[in-house]
């Protein structure tokens, strides 16, 4: 699978999505919709798993397979797909690989019972766990680090006394980013990393239009817990809160509990969801996505003014940034692209001249708009500057005077191992080459970048992992 400009971005490993209907509906379309708002965080692989809480333990149904949720996903599915309670996957591959055998929900039986797991991360320390399991007898062959996750929850079931106990002594040993949604026959249970890495929020759906305290359990109820509150809002529900980082949060017939217990003062957000993983209309550890991005234009815009005559962004990464950008300024705002939202992510391109043809065939330059104009266009990064080259080369080409770059992220310099699929430094075009170089190499005008101190424009004081940028690693 194959995204026409997707070689030159960033890439969020997954998204997650678990719900539980307290009062028996069927959630498999809830989910498909869920997962349809998360596409964004991966597009290689989708899967559903569904229980029915009424009925016998392991009564499990699961379909997951290569490709878009639309794709895997058919009406006929999403019927026989029956049960109260689920979970959901979307996937981009940084471990593991890209196979149908990797995607989720890993769903495994064991002696207690049964359980389904998704999960948006990166585990660390798995190759360790991996080898203390197959040494113990508990796994003979896993793939990936979810697969690992999930052996150890099952190693740890056996010996206590609940799921919510046994995630807690499995999360315990574990080092890296994670948010994990595991369903067990009775119960939906979440955990994030105590780091808080990976975003994870608690939803609720109500079962008719009378209102009650977010803060009360109601039975009748449609609980959510999803990478993006977005993935809520977009099945009608609404936002409780996020859940706190280490914090493990159960949701039973008889309500919400939550675990606290590995919870830690060190905090470290990835700044990467703010910047362009997370999708522009979420809302994100009490931060708004569209609004920590235009700040980050405002940011650089005071940060490096330019004599120009619009401010245009790439859509769709850069356009809030862009809308930033002019709004602090004074220079207009334009549209200067159009994108082809119909190209679909399965474009195969074997050789360099069909993936420059792919980028024209993504995005065109809406010639009157740039024609004769000193422009600034805005994105919010360059991993290897292939895009960003291609792009100026359309701007100049349909009569553009002057391109001058500007970016809402730093320099990448190092690679990221928490579930980001940042590449090696020898694939980051600023870790080897100065932004004197970087801007001749795209044939930009001017370049600049956001700094790291300008981050706290756009999440206030929020805690952040910057390590891509900083080589300060949090774990």
């Amino acid at each position: 699978m194959y995204d026409v400009m997707s070689d030159d971005k960033l890439h969020e490993e997954c998204g997650v999505f678990g719900i539980y209907s307290l009062s028996g509906k069927n959630v498999s379309q809830d989910i498909y919709y869920g997962l349809i708002a998360l596409q964004h965080r991966g597009q290689e692989a989708a899967g559903i798993a569904v229980s029915d809480t009424s009925g016998p333990m392991g009564n499990l149904s699961i379909k997951k397979d290569m490709g878009l949720v639309s794709e895997v996903f058919h009406k006929e599915d999403l019927q026989k797909l029956e049960g109260n309670i689920g979970v959901g996957h979307v996937r981009y591959s940084t471990t593991g690989g890209s196979r149908v055998e990797n995607a989720q929900p890993i769903a495994m039986n064991y002696i207690k019972g049964s359980l389904a797991l998704v999960h948006n991360g990166n585990i660390v320390n798995a190759s360790e766990l991996k080898n203390e399991q197959m040494y113990r007898g508990l796994a003979h062959y896993t793939t990936s680090d979810s697969e690992v996750l999930a052996y150890e929850i099952i190693g740890e079931r056996v010996k206590a006394g609940t799921i919510e106990e046994a995630i807690k002594n499995a999360a315990s040993k574990l080092r890296g980013g994670y948010a994990v949604v595991v369903m067990s026959p009775r119960k939906l249970v979440g955990i994030r990393d105590p780091f808080g890495i990976k975003p994870l929020i608690l939803g609720r759906k109500p079962a008719s239009s009378e209102n009650t305290s977010k803060e009360e359990f109601d039975e009748s109820y449609t609980y959510i817990l999803a990478s993006e509150s977005t993935a809520i809002t977009s099945v009608g529900g609404e936002i409780i809160r996020d859940i706190e980082p280490g914090e493990i949060i159960s949701i039973t017939k008889d309500g919400i509990a939550s675990d606290r217990g590995l919870c830690q003062v060190k905090r470290a957000h990835c700044i990467f969801e703010y910047i362009y993983f997370a999708r522009n209309d979420s809302v994100m550890d009490g931060i708004e996505i569209h609004d920590a991005r235009v700040n980050a234009g405002k940011a650089l815009a005071r940060k490096s003014r330019v004599d120009a005559d619009i401010v245009v962004g790439v859509p769709d990464s850069g356009l809030a940034a862009a809308e930033g950008y002019a709004l602090e300024s004074g220079i207009p705002f334009a549209l200067a692209f159009h994108k082809n939202s119909y190209i679909g992510r399965s474009f195969i391109k074997p050789t360099d001249e069909e993936r420059r043809t792919a980028v024209h065939m993504k995005l065109s330059v809406l010639g009157n708009v740039v024609k004769d104009k000193n422009i600034v266009i805005i994105d919010d990064s360059i991993v290897r500057g292939t895009t960003m080259k291609q792009l100026i080369e359309m701007l100049r080409k349909a009569g553009a005077k002057a391109v001058h770059v500007r970016i809402s992220s730093p320099p990448f310099l190092y690679p990221c191992y928490y579930g980001t699929d940042v590449p090696t430094a020898k694939q980051l075009i600023a870790s080897h080459h100065s932004s004197e170089e970087v801007c001749k190499s795209v044939g930009a005008d001017s370049l600049e970048y956001l700094s790291v101190e300008d981050f706290k424009t756009m999440v206030g004081d929020l805690p952040l992992c910057t390590a891509c940028f900083t080589e300060e690693y949090p774990v």
